[in-house]
């Protein structure tokens, strides 16, 4: 119940990519407060706010972005379908967190410090520096304790994921099986006609061309766009301005004496008769007579409580350390077992002490005292925590004085620049209904866009594009929203149609070519020459046509098979032999099962938080069709 699998390596690589999450999705106290304002959703009673949901959208869009996919549309995430995937993510990660301290599953501040010491980001020279530390999360306005309890999380959650993940089973009939089907060889040779070839035999009139145009006029919009010179102002920009002396740096040190250093620790060992929080009373009670009977031992040989826990401890995690479970501070175990720890003196054995896991007897090893680090370490991080605030609070005086700057001097954006010692900058073309993006916000573009803007020339009102951060824009140059041309479109739209029909011609052929060979008939038809192919192995053949090959019926050869393909083509198949699989070997069957282990592990995590949501007090907001964040 209280064990930890200590594989550092792979909890550094999940550490890793978890970093960036607390960084690019929370600032301070967000975690716990979920940034505040609306409310989008609540997993049992802790809630998940707006400005936590808009990170992690953001967050998911530059995922998308750094793939590089050229078919990548920004405007795919303003959709109500994409928007409620994302939010169900993030209540499933607070179920998952809920479920695992509901389940008692705890991370030790000793394998804590292991995980967070093998992250390169706080480490000089290989090895992790505490000042280093500090420095990266003040940078993110985050504090030790807000990192180290998402970590603790998300190490806790990850023990409830592997139980489920790791335990996913399947026979060897079933690996067999399935080795068959995803191995058996198909000898084939294929035929295709290519589009290219039938351009020639279709032609398109002017009529036709003149008709698409008038019938698709949206497709030759070009929208209304605006050209704008605009004015950032932030907390950020503000602290080169502000200034912090040693006097407040050793102020702050003394009122918050507690964040810069670490928690009392202890260690202890136990000895755990296990018995169900819910197993009947007879249960229950056999199970405390049980610990009585070694509490007895213990007290009689106080000196041999390792050797006894080996002998009879039931918590799998321990029993064969002699009961030992290393430091921990408090928030660590399950609330009895810890009070107990802490009342305890260095070397003192508790009495019974029941928990939802059953009877625990407890011996206290040893005691690390609370330690609080010297101003002169921490001295840089206060100093920057300070300056953020200073920054945050001038920035909170200007912001009205900067916002009615812009709309009083509504016919330039200089006089605001200069109030808050900001630069006018000159932006590019921005179209109207383009999807957000970094500062332009859909409030922002809506401002660009509004007839106070576009018609009146003034400047926009002051809008907050992101957590103290204001954008003023002024558009310079205006073009509305027009049609292209017949004249200039009509080439385009020529070619366009003449695929179209060569494509329809192309799948009229190709169809009658396969009725042919299937009623086996003469067919006028290049066969490439014969490949052997496998269901996952298909190199050269589209995916499409390659699971035609494997559906089809095989008991009398040849047999064909043909399909429209991705490049506007047909394809054709012509299917000579079927090779089944003769033996399977040891290994090769491991590897299936072990990737069936998977899937079926996955398979069963996803019942149990299909369960626990049927438990769970879980709300969400509905994404409206139109609804723009």
């Amino acid at each position: 119940m209280f064990d930890f699998v200590h594989e550092k390596k792979r909890l550094v690589q999940f550490v890793l990519a978890l970093i960036i999450l607390p960084f690019a999705f929370w600032g301070v106290d967000s975690y716990r407060k979920s940034g505040g304002g609306e409310s989008l959703a609540s997993v049992n009673g802790e809630k998940i706010g707006a400005q936590e949901f808009d990170n992690a959208l953001q967050q998911q869009q530059q995922r998308m972005r750094e793939m590089a996919d050229p078919a990548f549309d920004p405007a795919i995430f303003e959709k109500p379908e994409v928007k409620h995937s994302i939010l169900e993510s993030l209540v499933a990660q607070r179920l998952l967190a809920s479920e695992a301290r509901k389940a008692g599953l705890t991370v030790s501040d000793e394998q804590l410090a292991g995980v967070i010491g093998g992250i390169g980001a706080f480490q000089k020279d290989g090895q992790f520096d505490k000042r280093q530390y500090e420095t990266v999360l003040s940078a993110k306005n985050m504090s030790p304790l807000m990192f180290e309890s998402r970590v603790r999380d998300e190490l806790s959650s990850r023990q409830l994921t592997d139980a489920y993940t790791q335990n996913g089973y399947t026979s060897n009939t079933v690996a067999d099986n399935l080795i068959r089907l995803n191995e058996q060889k198909r000898e084939v040779a294929l035929a295709r006609l290519d589009v290219e070839a039938y351009l020639s035999q279709v032609a398109v009139t002017a009529s036709a061309v003149d008709e698409y145009y008038k019938n698709n006029q949206s497709e030759f919009k070009i929208p209304e766009r605006a050209k704008v010179e605009y004015v950032i102002f932030s907390s950020e920009s503000l602290l080169p301005q502000v200034g912090v002396d040693e006097a407040e740096v050793k102020k702050y040190f003394d009122e918050h004496l507690s964040e810069f250093g670490t928690r009392e620790q202890r260690q202890a060992a136990h000895i755990l008769i296990a018995v169900a929080a819910r197993a009947s009373d007879a249960d229950k009670q056999a199970a405390k007579a049980k610990a009585e009977q070694v509490l007895q031992k213990v007290k009689q040989a106080p000196g041999s409580f390792a050797a006894l826990a080996k002998q009879y401890s039931q918590d799998p995690g321990s029993a064969a350390n002699g009961g030992d479970l290393g430091m921990f501070g408090r928030g660590t175990m399950v609330k009895p077992f810890e009070d107990a720890v802490f009342a305890l003196k260095a070397g003192e054995i508790s009495g019974l002490v029941q928990s939802d896991f059953g009877f625990h007897i407890i011996r206290l090893s040893a005691i690390k005292p609370a330690k609080t680090q010297p101003l002169a370490e921490v001295g840089g991080l206060i100093t920057q925590r300070l300056k953020a605030q200073k920054a945050s609070d001038k920035f909170a005086e200007l912001a009205e004085k900067f916002s009615n700057a812009v709309y009083e001097q509504s016919d330039s954006l200089k006089p605001a620049a200069e109030l808050v010692k900001a630069s006018v900058q000159q932006g590019g073309w921005l179209n109207k209904g383009q999807a957000a993006s970094g500062m332009w916000t859909d409030k922002a573009l809506q401002a660009v866009f509004s007839d106070d803007a576009v018609k009146n020339k003034r400047n926009t009102a002051a809008v907050e594009v992101a957590p103290n951060t204001l954008l003023a824009a002024r558009v310079v140059e205006h073009q509305v929203a027009s049609v292209r041309p017949l004249v200039e479109v009509s080439g385009s739209v020529q070619k366009k149609l003449q695929r179209q029909q060569a494509q329809e011609l192309v799948a009229k052929q190709g169809g009658e070519l396969l009725n042919k060979l299937q009623r086996g008939e003469k067919a006028n038809v290049v066969w490439q020459s014969a490949q052997s192919i496998t269901r996952a192995q298909h190199a050269g053949v589209d995916a499409e046509l390659a699971q035609l090959v494997f559906k089809a019926n095989a008991a009398k050869l040849p047999a064909y098979v043909g399909v429209k393909t991705a490049q506007n083509g047909f394809a054709l198949a012509r299917i000579d032999a079927v090779k089944d699989v003769e033996s399977i070997d040891e290994s090769k069957r491991n590897r299936y099962l072990q990737q069936i282990h998977q899937i079926t592990g996955e398979e069963l995590l996803q019942a149990y938080l299909a369960d626990a949501k049927k438990h769970a007090d879980i709300s969400m907001k509905t994404f409206a069709t139109d609804e723009k964040k």
